[in-house]
């Protein structure tokens, strides 16, 4: 089919299948995605298995090919616009981040509308891929009108049997999502949740893998085995409205005061903090937490102690970072979303100082195009000043790192450490 075929929305002649293979893909009588979408008020995406526009924060963790995995998607500040079928169309627009064994693998760009029917389109991404912290491709960026159609994400009242391709433009991006079950109930972060679909997904490359999408939280579980990407923690649907509990700020304040004491090198003091931290975390922990985050502050506290045992400086600091990344992630229940990313960026600046200090230079780039990333969450947040002044610093700590200077680098991270702190808010 022509491509003016294509961003018409649909066509008389059956579409091609998108596989390499071009097989496999379900019978066109299945499709629930073939009418024409009517955009209305597109940017107010309150569909319940596809919420985009009411999940400011979101933390899936998992495994990739055996390795820790984890990603966020942040609801980004303003809206986009989508030129598709002679119309203008707002967009919400997401941001995806993943790191892989703690290094960023993957950034993505998303843009979202809700059609008058209640169902979700996907119409477009920008997506880069890094490896040992440089952008290598920017393969499977795609928009709406440019390359072909929106694509139903999510449909309005799915029901088993149903397809739909969540990406359509064959020799770029395809996916395919046939229902297989519904009205599931799952185990989300506090407990059961009820009316979670289960699809199974068939990729480019004649693959398959099952999703589940659950009320409140849109994707929720996708992989198996040693490919797994799980919600962690979602904001608001797991928000709390109360103070931030004093133990959860102590743990944060101990794993910062470990960072001291490694810097010091005083090796007593590290391991009687650590000490403290496991009996303040032993104390949230009967309280009832997000079950994966708590899984992964156990693993890393209890590396944390041995570490400090064994006098190794770089896995201890290293350790440290990772158990107040997990704080950071529970402090997200109780904190606005912004201070919650400042404060990522601030711990993003200790990475690099620690990656700087092991002369990492692939890991201090990683880190520094982290931060880059992670300030377009916060730019509503900053007066106009701020904002200068930070996209400034930003600017001189990536021009270091990209150089190999490391040791600027961490100079800079650490002058940006101070303009964070004095950021109202962080």
């Amino acid at each position: 089919m022509s491509l003016a075929g294509l961003a018409a929305g649909h066509a008389a002649a059956a579409e091609p299948c998108g596989t390499y293979s071009g097989r496999g893909c379900a019978p066109e009588g299945s499709r629930v995605d073939l009418a024409t979408p009517a955009f209305s008020n597109p940017t107010h995406i309150d569909n319940p298995l596809f919420p985009i526009s009411n999940l400011r924060s979101v933390v899936l963790l998992g495994r990739e090919e055996g390795r820790p995995f984890r990603s966020e998607t942040t609801l980004l500040p303003g809206v986009g616009t989508v030129t598709w079928n002679g119309r203008r169309i707002p967009v919400a627009l997401s941001q995806y981040m993943a790191w892989r064994d703690g290094r960023l693998e993957e950034v993505a760009r998303d843009r979202y509308a809700q059609a008058d029917d209640g169902s979700v389109w996907y119409l477009g991404e920008d997506v880069i891929d890094y490896v040992r912290g440089h952008a290598v491709t920017t393969e499977g960026t795609w928009l709406a009108g440019r390359e072909g159609p929106p694509a139903m994400i999510m449909p309005n009242n799915p029901r088993v049997g149903d397809v739909f391709r969540t990406e359509n433009v064959p020799g770029i991006v395809f996916e395919q999502v046939t229902v297989k079950a519904v009205g599931r109930t799952v185990r989300g972060p506090h407990g059961a949740v009820d009316g979670a679909i289960v699809g199974e997904e068939l990729h480019l490359d004649g693959t398959t893998e099952r999703k589940t999408f659950a009320p409140g939280y849109g994707e929720f579980l996708t992989g198996a085995d040693r490919n797994v990407e799980a919600l962690a923690l979602a904001v608001p649907a797991d928000a709390l409205y109360g103070s931030l509990p004093p133990a959860l700020q102590r743990l944060g304040t101990g794993a910062s005061g470990v960072l001291g004491s490694v810097e010091a090198d005083e090796w007593q003091a590290a391991r009687t903090t650590v000490r403290a931290m496991r009996a303040e975390w032993a104390a949230l922990r009967r309280a009832g937490q997000p079950r994966l985050i708590a899984a992964h502050l156990d693993r890393a506290l209890g590396r944390l102690s041995h570490a400090i045992k064994r006098r190794r400086r770089q896995r201890t600091i290293q350790l440290a970072l990772d158990v107040q990344q997990s704080v950071l992630d529970l402090e997200l229940r109780y904190e606005p979303r912004e201070t919650i990313d400042l404060a990522r960026m601030e711990l993003w600046c200790q990475r690099l100082r620690a990656d700087a200090a092991a002369r990492n230079r692939s890991a201090v780039s990683g880190d520094a195009t982290t931060l880059d990333w992670v300030r377009d969450r916060i730019t509503d947040a900053l007066s106009p000043d701020e904002l200068r002044e930070l996209d400034a610093r930003l600017g001189r700590l990536q021009a270091a790192a990209d150089a190999g200077r490391t040791a600027a680098a961490a100079d800079h991270a650490a002058r940006l450490i101070g303009l964070l702190r004095e950021i109202p808010g962080a």
